[in-house]
């Protein structure tokens, strides 16, 4: 079993920046970045697979915005998120995958998601 373990999120304005964290307990394979709105369905916003020169994965609508980056001896990834827009305001939820990568990995573990607030 793997536990997550999120941290960041918050209030910030239109064009500011926020970076989200996500320990894992254990060894995973790929960790993920998920949100999902009031009244919309979760969707996918990134991922990393936590190996040396793992690939990374983003979402069109945050590609150029997002990034991902990793610490693989501590099983944690961050997500900064610059230039934010007031549609980014959702629950962020991070994800954890033994298989599998980007947003077709197979994931099993999800952490307790933390609140980002875009105002305009």
């Amino acid at each position: 079993q793997v536990q997550l373990v999120e941290s960041g999120g918050g209030l910030v304005q239109a064009g500011g920046s926020l970076r989200l964290s996500c320990a894992a307990s254990g060894r995973t394979y790929t960790m993920g970045w998920f949100r999902q709105a009031p009244g919309r369905e979760r969707e996918f916003v990134g991922a990393a697979v936590m190996r040396w020169s793992g690939n990374t994965y983003y979402t069109d609508s945050v590609k150029s915005r997002f990034t991902i980056s990793r610490d693989n001896a501590k099983n944690t990834v961050y997500l900064q998120m610059n230039s934010l827009k007031p549609e980014d305001t959702a629950v962020y939820y991070c994800a954890a995958a033994l298989t599998g990568a980007g947003p077709d990995a197979r994931y099993e573990y999800w952490g307790q998601g933390t609140q980002v607030t875009v105002s305009s």
